[in-house]
């Protein structure tokens, strides 16, 4: 699999590498615009440059785990990314959540557990050391 969407990826940027060349060395000129060499180079590795970036950053992002839905929330584990006063905010695989603590304050960076949840807010309790 990542190796047909790498393939795919390198055909996308030689074909948008063809058609940049195409326009400037073809079509531009038409138009009476002429680009120096050096300038069509340097678009061209801009072009590939993005190209890897975009590469890299979509792969991260097809390799990451999916989330759990919404409802299937109980029972996961987060860290307290804003302190809960009772409420703020937690963090579960990457994403920031809303939540409220069941018992008391619980501060930053704190591991606590989804127990249930109130409309779009979760409602978590710290875990104890002694319990992982």
């Amino acid at each position: 699999m990542k190796r047909s969407r790498l393939v795919i990826a390198i055909i996308a940027t030689l074909g948008e590498e063809i058609a940049l060349a195409l326009f400037i060395l073809l079509g531009l000129p038409r138009l009476g615009v002429k680009v120096p060499l050096g300038g069509l180079i340097g678009m061209m590795a801009g072009l590939a440059t993005y190209g890897v970036i975009s590469y890299r950053l979509g792969s991260r992002a097809l390799m990451k785990e999916p989330m759990a839905g919404f409802t299937d929330m109980v029972g996961s584990k987060g860290t307290v990314a804003e302190p809960l006063t009772p409420r703020g905010t937690i963090k579960i695989r990457g994403e920031l959540w809303n939540a409220e603590a069941t018992e008391h304050h619980i501060d930053r960076g704190q591991d606590v557990i989804v127990v249930s949840r109130d409309g779009l807010k979760l409602m978590v309790r710290q875990i104890s050391p002694d319990a992982e």
